[in-house]
């Protein structure tokens, strides 16, 4: 058998290899950024904490780390093709257990500083980042303030571990770092870095987030176990949900959290289960899993309501799909309380036509639907009043629908007409525009005058009605397709054939127009009001508020954007406030005046922000004389704690941002 000899390849203890002399690390100049967040900083951290309270027989593996001698220099640095990202995140989670005990532990201090600087100069750290941002990593690593560097992602997540590790329980996460292992990979002269690197990271078709939780459930069990698990849950869920699967856990985890999971990034839904349910307990999992096995059960009858018994139900379910699969999570939970007895038939019904009118008041105005149903599910599980309340605050009122209905285009026109009409069934009725949306010179709505003879402003007029509520119909397909295009009065025999009621009416008028449109348009807005109502509960208008707990938590900004929000309704009050920085300063300031318990409470449990000195390099702002709120964390980080202290005041139902235009489009 032959040796390879220009691949090296060793399992070895991460913190054994960088506390090496001889390990001396440089990120090359064709590298990315640094750009792990404080997410990723937090998954690592409990890792650590996960494996540091295992018995010493176990070990956390963290991967690859490729790295390859320079050709040119056999005593120069290691240069670090692949894991800049896992070994910059470490150094920086060391340095700030570093910087925790210098002053108490000179024996662990000495550990963790062979870690980060060099044997031969203790002005330099041992690994060198991309050279455009290497003072940066330095000044952090090596505890340098300089006021006048910018901040960068290194001091976020350093003050991030520096916030969550006290000085106390650095052995402890010393004790996890040193179960760390990974594959060290070092390239000789002649070994291709490139094709080494990719097939490093192109190992196949990434696992799906659905796939990803079905290892994460089945991992830790025995493989009888886990067949056992396979046939007995997880292959009936796979085959209530089929094509749909990934779409069902995130709806799930939506209607279990209250809050919205993000599908773009890296595994949203899958991070998010993980965050539901941070240990899957081997005793209570048959339990747990009986319950997805049957929310994946209701899955299947909203993805195909002909599968419901109930023909009421069946119907309502088929009118909610209209809107597509958004609403899924607050229907399965209305769906499973109706199956288990709380709630009766009528509320289940009365629960989904509110579901609708919401959605289609919302569609015909013109304001958007996305990031509502997380807050619906949050209102349901405070009782159905809280729920009533949220759906009247964000469904806009009659007077704005007749406005619109006069001269916006109809959203969902054969389910709006269909029910207008009482068609039950309009899939075997097309869209009828009386006058057509571009009529040739021959059409006429008199039969006296045609399209030719109408003056400019009279064909623009007509035009901007054509898709609007009041010129649009159900007719049978065969009889569509014989008027198509045709002019009113040739119609009319078409109209008085046809089963709509709506259509046949229409027969008994002369001719057609504008004022003719407008008269149709106001007798059926006022069914329209009557089928689709808005709650009278309350008299506030939405304004396209979103409530603090469904704010976006962002990574950044392009470059020239002037603010993030409108203003920030606190209260009642109106803040203006342009960005998260800025309302994450005046919500702790605020907290620490009104809702001072709360707020001690929610930093003691999370580490910060708020700290009794400056106790590392940043930004601070002082609340009094010993009291400093740190204000260098990531936009992310700063939107997670807003809205952690708010929940934990009790306050977050009543704090709302209205995002200013660019907001929206990030």
């Amino acid at each position: 058998m032959s040796t390879a000899t220009n691949v090296e390849a060793t399992a070895v203890s991460t913190i054994e290899w960088l506390s090496s002399p001889a390990t001396t690390i440089v990120v090359p100049v064709y590298q990315r950024q640094y750009r792990w967040d404080i997410g990723g900083c937090e998954q690592l951290l409990a890792d650590v904490r996960a494996v540091a309270d295992e018995d010493d027989a176990h070990r956390h593996f963290i991967g690859s780390i490729l790295s390859a001698a320079d050709g040119e220099n056999a005593e120069a640095d290691l240069i670090l093709i692949d894991g800049q990202q896992r070994i910059t995140t470490l150094m920086l989670l060391i340095a700030a257990l570093h910087h925790s005990v210098r002053d108490t532990d000179p024996a662990l201090a000495a550990e963790l500083a062979r870690v980060l600087v060099r044997p031969d100069d203790e002005n330099r750290t041992k690994l060198r980042p991309h050279e455009a941002w290497a003072g940066l990593f330095e000044a952090v690593v090596l505890d340098r303030f300089d006021p006048d560097q910018p901040e960068s992602r290194f001091d976020d997540n350093y003050a991030f571990f520096r916030s969550q590790v006290h000085a106390d329980e650095v052995p402890r996460i010393w004790r996890g770092l040193r179960k760390l292992e990974h594959v060290s990979i070092t390239l000789g002269e002649a070994a291709n870095a490139q094709q080494i690197f990719e097939s490093l990271n192109s190992t196949g078709e990434p696992l799906r987030d659905h796939e990803l939780i079905h290892n994460y459930i089945l991992m830790g069990l025995s493989h009888a176990r886990q067949q056992e698990v396979e046939e007995e849950f997880w292959l009936p869920i796979e085959r209530n949900t089929g094509q749909a699967i990934g779409a069902f856990w995130r709806h799930y985890l939506i209607m279990t959290t209250g809050r919205e999971v993000a599908v773009a990034g890296e595994h949203g839904v899958y991070s998010a289960f993980r965050h539901v349910f941070p240990h899957v307990d081997l005793a209570d999992l048959p339990a747990q899993a009986k319950i997805w096995r049957e929310y994946s059960d209701i899955y299947r009858v909203l993805l195909d309501p002909t599968q419901e018994t109930d023909p009421e139900i069946r119907r309502q379910l088929g009118y909610v799909n209209t809107f597509g699969r958004s609403t899924y999570p607050l229907v399965m939970s209305a769906y499973r309380d109706h199956q288990l007895g709380v709630i009766s038939k009528d509320e289940l019904v009365l629960t989904l036509e509110r579901i609708q009118a919401l959605l289609l008041r919302r569609a015909v105005v013109g304001v958007p639907t996305d990031r509502l149903i997380a807050r619906l599910c949050r209102a349901r599980a405070d009782g159905p009043e809280q729920l009533l309340k949220a759906i009247a605050r964000i469904t806009p009122s009659d007077e704005r629908i007749r406005v619109a209905l006069k001269f916006a285009d109809l959203p969902h026109a054969l389910y709006v007409l269909g029910r207008l009409e009482d068609v039950p069934d309009p899939d075997g009725f097309d869209l009828e525009f009386i006058v057509p949306a571009a009529p040739h010179n021959t059409w006429s709505g008199d039969g006296i005058r045609t399209w030719s003879e109408y003056s400019e402003d009279e064909q623009n007029s007509h035009r901007a009605l054509a898709a609007t509520l009041g010129n649009i119909t159900l007719l049978e397909q065969p009889l569509a397709e014989r008027v198509f295009g045709e002019s009113f009065p040739d119609k009319r025999a078409a109209y008085r054939r046809s089963a709509a009621a709506g259509t046949a009416a229409l027969a008994d008028l002369d001719s057609w127009s504008t004022a003719a449109i407008a008269q149709r348009t106001a007798a059926l807005t006022d069914s329209f009001v009557r089928i689709w109502p808005r709650p009278a509960v309350t008299d506030i208008d939405d304004d396209g508020l979103t409530p603090i707990l469904d704010a976006v938590r962002r990574r950044g900004w392009p470059a020239g954007w002037d603010r993030e929000f409108d203003y920030v309704e606190y209260r009642g009050e109106r803040w203006d406030v342009p960005d998260v920085k800025y309302l994450f300063n005046r919500v702790f300031r605020r907290g620490w005046t009104d809702t001072r318990e709360a707020l001690i409470s929610f930093n003691e449990r999370n580490g910060g922000p708020i700290y009794d000195e400056k106790a590392w390099n940043g930004y601070w702002d002082a609340l009094d004389d010993g009291h400093f709120l740190y204000m260098g964390w990531d936009a992310r980080y700063m939107m997670s704690a807003i809205q952690g202290l708010l929940e934990e005041s009790g306050l977050a139902a009543e704090v709302f941002v209205k995002y200013s235009y660019i907001g929206n489009v990030m």
